[in-house]
């Protein structure tokens, strides 16, 4: 089950939907969202998808959502993606030289500081620098638009919705057996049910305003350019 968790203006946490599906495909996905769309989730503000780096999904909300969309791609998920290539020596040592890079507050100190890291990965190992290369911009969404220091704890990663994920969990893992597609989907859809309105807001939701702010400026700044 994919499910889309959208937070709104105030922090809060809303259900948007969920679609069952073998994998995060690009098909499947896309008409996902469009569904959505159909149903009232507006993007002429600008809007911001935070996703763990799946191909397939990162491709459908490119194509579907359009130029409106900023990604903020996971950074717990990019990190431990890099450390795997890594001797289990090693890891403990650049899991905590990334974690800091990521936390520096400002972009061009966050760039500087993940580059210098690269330099070092370069006579370590080289699939580990190709891992961090890709979609490294992505994962440095929130400092480009000067917002991290405020929204990163909630915003930088895919824990609000890991969070989801595990109470839906407590509610249907201990089902031994599915008898049908119905079944599955009707216990989702009570499990979210039941733990939506007690979804707390972000952490820094009062900053959210300047979120909307600088996204809208960057979908006008696109509108622009292409016309």
């Amino acid at each position: 089950m994919v499910i889309a968790l959208g937070v709104t203006l105030q922090g809060r946490k809303v259900i948007l939907g969920f679609v069952q599906t073998a994998s995060e495909n690009e098909r499947v996905i896309s008409q996902f969202l469009r569904e959505l769309l159909g149903c009232g989730l507006k993007t002429g503000a600008g809007l911001l998808c935070v996703l763990d780096g799946a191909k397939g999904m990162r491709k459908a909300v490119l194509s579907v959502l359009g130029t409106g969309v900023m990604i903020q791609r996971c950074q717990w998920h990019k990190r431990e993606i890099v450390v795997e290539h890594l001797l289990k020596a090693q890891q403990v040592v650049y899991r905590q030289k990334l974690q800091r890079g990521y936390e520096q507050p400002e972009y061009a100190q966050a760039k500087a500081a993940l580059l210098r890291i690269r330099q070092e990965l370069r006579t370590i190992n080289e699939s580990a620098v190709r891992s961090l290369d890709d979609g490294l911009e992505e994962t440095l969404t929130l400092h480009r638009l000067g917002v991290f220091p405020s929204l990163g704890t909630s915003l930088k990663t895919t824990n609000c919705l890991e969070s989801l994920l595990a109470q839906v969990g407590q509610r249907t893992d201990k089902v031994d057996r599915w008898q049908n597609s119905n079944q599955k989907q009707r216990w989702v859809a009570s499990a979210l049910l039941e733990i939506e309105p007690r979804l707390r807001r972000i952490r820094g939701y009062r900053y959210l305003p300047q979120l909307r702010a600088a996204l809208l400026a960057r979908t006008e700044g696109s509108h622009l350019a292409a016309a």
